[in-house]
């Protein structure tokens, strides 16, 4: 009696140890999808693939450093001839469907994006390309007048950083939930996830989901029709295209860039 009931406890205790590897597995597999899906971006050595937008070589004021891709506040004002503007975009291959990490650090009053979509022919990424919102909250209104253009805009408060223009937004068109940033502050490494799917769009920062909406949607038109992009009939209308970051003439550094295709 006393062999079957040892018998029967080493069974159950087997049995436990399989789900709990089952359940941790399918935890690891939600939160880290398997290495060989990743595409690298950049993995902090080789800057092959990223070029200028509308150019054909990388701009002089992106380099690697330290294993960081970097627009060096040495060389940010440095005048070198080159095709192209100081955005840069990985021109190897498009993206339709994917998962984006992304992590970043600006300076005091710094200020970037991540680009999705991304065609180029356009004066500018931002006319074309929906944009995850980098910037220095807390500082950048007080480092930079900010009057004249949001007063362009029709903003009420046009000395203030609006909602739609801060940190995680889905730039002028979907603010963040402030009340679920965890937003490290200026000088530190933030974490930034973008999920794109033709059913949801979903913005990450720190590990928190601060922002969903539906690309093409009713509600995504109204707001291009009446909002900052009202004048430029191709913005978001791409259903593929490349992953571009921007420069805004402060430093900017980048690491550990994958993608995944969904």
């Amino acid at each position: 009696m006393k062999y079957f009931a040892n018998l029967l406890g080493l069974l159950l205790l087997l049995s436990a140890c399989q789900s709990t590897a089952e359940s941790s597995e399918e935890t690891a597999s939600k939160e880290e999808p398997a290495a060989e899906e990743w595409i690298y971006l950049f993995d902090g050595t080789s800057i092959e693939g990223w070029r200028a937008y509308n150019g054909k070589e990388l701009p002089p004021q992106w380099i690697v450093e330290d294993g960081v891709l970097t627009f060096s506040k040495e060389k940010k004002n440095l005048e070198v001839e080159h095709e192209g503007g100081k955005d840069i975009i990985y021109a190897v291959e498009e993206f339709d469907n994917f998962e984006l990490h992304i992590e970043w650090k600006i300076p005091e009053g710094g200020n970037s994006g991540i680009f999705y979509h991304l065609k180029e022919g356009y004066d500018s990424p931002a006319e074309v390309s929906p944009e995850y919102q980098l910037i220095d909250d807390e500082n950048y209104a007080t480092i930079h007048d900010l009057v004249e253009y949001n007063t362009s805009l029709g903003y009420e408060k046009p000395e203030q950083l609006q909602v739609l223009q801060q940190t995680a937004a889905d730039y002028a068109m979907y603010p963040a939930n402030d009340s679920l940033k965890m937003l490290h502050p200026a000088g530190e490494w933030n974490k930034t996830i973008i999920v794109f799917k033709p059913e949801q769009v979903e913005h990450w920062l720190n590990g928190q989901k601060v922002l969903s909406f539906v690309p093409w949607s009713e509600d995504w038109k109204a707001k291009k029709a009446n909002g900052k992009w009202k004048d430029y009939p191709d913005y978001g209308k791409y259903k593929s295209g490349y992953i571009g970051l921007q420069d805004h003439d402060s430093p900017l550094w980048f690491r550990n860039i994958k993608i995944k295709r969904l």
